[in-house]
């Protein structure tokens, strides 16, 4: 009797987890949770290029297009090499520890970069899993390319003024962002760091299809966030992450 008791309760517990794995799978998701899964899915992926032909208007549709690519020049990945002199780190954008200034080339002064950014990324052990970035050119960006502190619109205007871009033409500045090395390693950037939204190939076809309708710029639009420091002033000592 006990036997068949005992076989009728693990039955009957086979059966309730049958049927909450099958309404596991049919319960539609609470539209709050839906909702914050969509944001999280728009934060790390790029509408392909095609999503944007329902937009008749040119103009329109160009601005939207560099709209969409500026998820990834306003990434941390990028807009932290960006600055007006110090780099800023991690995704919450802090400035940069140890303290560094860019210097004459872009490469460190004082603390050159070499000094801590190798080739390539490399983990450098203990409890928290996190990467020196590398990368055989790894620098800052040219002080006329500083992004931080400026809005979408004011980037977008720099980024296609050959006097500021590195004298890159529109088609040169496509190869620049589809296929430059450095540009890519936003998108492998080692353990530890957030990767910038989709591919660097999507990115590309988001950036030749904004010079195909004209390379149209925003009026406005978001400010980089900075934490660049003024000189003279001292830094705030905040941990590398």
């Amino acid at each position: 009797m006990r036997k068949a008791i005992l076989m009728a309760a693990g039955a009957s517990a086979v059966l309730a987890a049958m049927v909450f794995q099958a309404d596991a799978q049919t319960t539609p998701t609470p539209p709050a949770a839906a909702a914050v899964l969509a944001e999280m899915k728009q934060r790390v992926s790029l509408r392909p290029v095609e999503s944007f032909d329902s937009i008749k208007d040119p103009k329109a549709r160009s601005v939207a297009l560099f709209e969409e690519a500026s998820k990834v020049i306003e990434h941390p990945r990028c807009a932290n090499c960006h600055p007006v002199d110090h780099p800023a780190q991690a995704d919450n954008r802090h400035l940069h520890m140890p303290f560094v200034s860019r210097g004459a080339d872009g490469h460190g002064e004082g603390l050159p970069c070499a000094s801590c950014h190798t080739s390539g990324n490399v983990w450098v052990g203990g409890t928290r899993i996190v990467t020196i970035p590398g990368n055989p050119k790894w620098a800052l960006a040219p002080a006329s390319m500083a992004w931080q502190g400026k809005s979408l619109g004011d980037i977008c205007r720099q980024i296609k003024d050959p006097s500021r871009n590195g004298g890159r033409s529109l088609i040169q500045l496509y190869e620049h962002m589809a296929h430059d090395g450095l540009v890519g390693w936003a998108w492998d950037p080692g353990a530890g760091r957030t990767a910038a939204p989709g591919t660097q190939a999507q990115f590309g076809q988001l950036i030749q299809a904004w010079i195909d309708t004209g390379a149209q710029c925003p009026t406005g639009g978001p400010i980089v966030p900075s934490h660049d420091v003024k000189p003279g002033t001292q830094a705030p000592l905040r941990p590398t992450v």
